[in-house]
């Protein structure tokens, strides 16, 4: 025999199911990473009592300023990242909530990851050097780089791996530096042929950028409306899209001649 029940029972029979879905998601991991602003390390000077850029086979520059490369910092691939955490970072600015997926390639172990950042940190470094030395003219020189970045990971140093050598090099050209005396900082892969590439995580590099003292931000142009959603008061960005063009662009900021592109 059936009976009916009264409005408040059936809205008590339903809420039941919905409480413990609720309850069940507020504990239950989910495939997200939370990302805060990271360190920041000057290309042109030591990281960790260690020169990041050595150059034996041609002389080097002594260089002012500084060119800084930027990081963020992301929950470890198996921290349990649940839904408290997700909605309390949802809402800072100092912290954004990333698929895990476009922070950590799926379905890899911790120390998979941790090799597989370190082979894009290498890779990213030998074509930083040809793209630098090709920018050059100097391929063919018995030149050589090492580049030194402990603790850190992926391909997005480098842009500033290649202008920091091309500033020990060079510099502006005709005696300067690139820098101008000034702290920027910037991040963005590199083709050996010299192609900026995007990366993630911009406008919370632009963050760490800001605290650690830069005043412009080389950024992927194809990332300019990204890197302005959240950008620090102060900090001028400069979109790139190759190596020629961050170090032309840099070379106006600097003689303050020519036009400095914007996003």
């Amino acid at each position: 025999m059936l009976s009916r029940l009264t409005r408040p029972q059936a809205l008590a029979v339903l809420a039941a199911p919905v409480v413990a879905l609720l309850a069940t998601a507020a504990f239950a991991p989910l495939p997200f990473s939370i990302a805060q602003p990271g360190m920041t390390a000057n290309v042109l000077g030591e990281n960790k009592g260690t020169q990041v850029i050595t150059i034996t086979g041609a002389p080097v520059r002594e260089t002012s300023g500084q060119l800084r490369m930027t990081t963020i910092e992301a929950t470890s691939p198996d921290t349990r990242v649940g839904l408290p955490d997700v909605i309390d970072s949802w809402f800072g600015t100092d912290r954004a909530v990333m698929p895990r997926d476009s922070v950590y390639p799926s379905g890899d172990s911790v120390k998979e990851i941790e090799r597989y950042n370190r082979e894009q940190m290498e890779e990213s470094q030998d074509e930083a050097t040809r793209a630098a030395l090709d920018y050059l003219d100097r391929e063919d020189d018995d030149i050589e780089v090492g580049l030194e970045l402990a603790d850190v990971g992926g391909p997005s140093a480098g842009l500033l791996f290649s202008l920091g050598i091309v500033d020990k090099l060079n510099g502006d050209g005709s005696g300067g530096d690139l820098t101008g005396g000034r702290v920027i900082a910037g991040t963005g892969t590199i083709d050996a042929d010299g192609t900026v590439g995007a990366v993630g995580g911009v406008p919370l590099k632009t963050q760490a950028a800001e605290r650690d003292g830069a005043t412009v931000f080389l950024v992927p142009k194809a990332e300019c409306s990204d890197a302005q959603a959240e950008l620090p008061e102060g900090l001028r960005l400069v979109p790139v899209t190759t190596l020629k063009s961050a170090v032309d662009a840099l070379i106006a900021l600097e003689k303050g001649t020519g036009k400095v592109p914007a996003c």
